[in-house]
């Protein structure tokens, strides 16, 4: 197990290098720069700033240098956790992507563990009550979830918390708690503004997740050996519960993996909707205005979470499925 973890640690090396540059390279193609961007917002408000001071600025923080000076300019900082210089907020990339994967990594793993909570008991009853009426209406909710975007649910719940429930919806708290000491009101009121967000997240992973399960223990529940369990007079529930789940939840774990960077990316409308601290709306901005250590950095770790999370499905498929051996 350690020396199957040790590889694929070190397999994410290269790995990483390769992505980073691709992504650094793509976020360069658009025509200009960042101070090309800002000179074309600065005309749109009817400003002007001479052409000098912008070439001036490109040559001081290097961006008149060949692409690939540019990116070694970029990965030479990493051994000390330097990822650049954000251009577009005048701060080093590290301390703003790390304030936002943290928030984003809270609310995600909030979000699985719903998903979690409600997708595998949801999917084993389906699958023991087919075509019942329960079976009906949760698959109609399922369908509901995958069939709605999160964005969309976003709105639907500032629509009611500002104009129904005539709540603070958005943001992180209501404002009158901001820069106050932490309190039991605060908490509470964190707590308020952080479930709505992990619930919407969690609803199109929820539904997949739970069509999922069902489908895997209607195909696990019709095998010889749950016949044969059966045969023996095993009480119904230790047949589900010992011989159907445990190997009915191995695709789900497998899937789960792939949940991680969807939630990621999925928080990033729901950010900018919903005014979240998440990297939807910073990782944005650093698109628009072509603030490419940012961007790069952004992505740079959103696939650091993608193979990490796959490393750790792998392990609890292995700890699940004893048939799975490391080799």
């Amino acid at each position: 197990m350690l020396a199957f973890i040790l590889r694929r640690l070190l397999a994410m090396i290269p790995l990483l290098f390769i992505v980073s540059v691709i992504t650094f390279f793509i976020i360069q193609l658009p025509p200009g720069d960042f101070f090309d961007t800002m000179q074309a917002e600065i005309a749109q408000q009817g400003s002007a700033q001479d052409a000098q001071t912008f070439q001036v600025l490109r040559e001081r923080y290097g961006l008149d240098q060949p692409l690939y000076v540019q990116y070694l300019r970029w990965i030479q900082g990493w051994p000390e956790g330097d990822f650049g210089w954000s251009l577009g907020w005048n701060s080093p990339v590290w301390p703003l992507v790390r304030d936002r994967l943290n928030y984003t990594i809270l609310l995600g793993l909030f979000s699985l563990l719903i998903t979690v909570s409600y997708a595998i008991p949801v999917g084993i009853y389906s699958a023991t009550h087919q075509y019942s009426l329960g079976d009906n209406l949760l698959s109609l909710l399922g369908f509901l979830g995958l069939s709605l975007p999160g964005f969309l649910l976003a709105l639907f719940w500032m629509f009611l918390g500002a104009l129904v429930f005539r709540i603070d919806v958005g943001g992180v708290m209501s404002p009158e708690f901001s820069g106050q000491p932490l309190s039991g009101a605060k908490l509470l009121n964190l707590w308020n503004h952080f479930w709505p967000p992990a619930i919407i997240l969690g609803l199109a992973s929820t539904a997949q997740m739970q069509r999922i399960m069902r489908s895997s223990m209607l195909d696990v529940m019709g095998q010889q050996y749950i016949t044969t369990a059966r045969a023996k007079g095993l009480k119904e529930s230790k047949v589900v519960r010992k011989y159907g789940v445990r190997v009915a939840i191995n695709p789900m774990i497998s899937v789960f993996a792939l949940e991680i960077p969807k939630i990621i990316s999925e928080s990033a409308l729901v950010g900018i909707v919903m005014s979240l601290p998440t990297t939807g709306p910073l990782f944005l901005r650093a698109l628009q205005t072509q603030d490419m250590y940012l961007a790069g950095t952004f992505l740079l770790f959103m696939t650091f979470l993608l193979m990490i999370s796959n490393l750790l499905a792998d392990i609890a498929l292995a700890w699940a499925d004893p048939r799975i051996v490391f080799e």
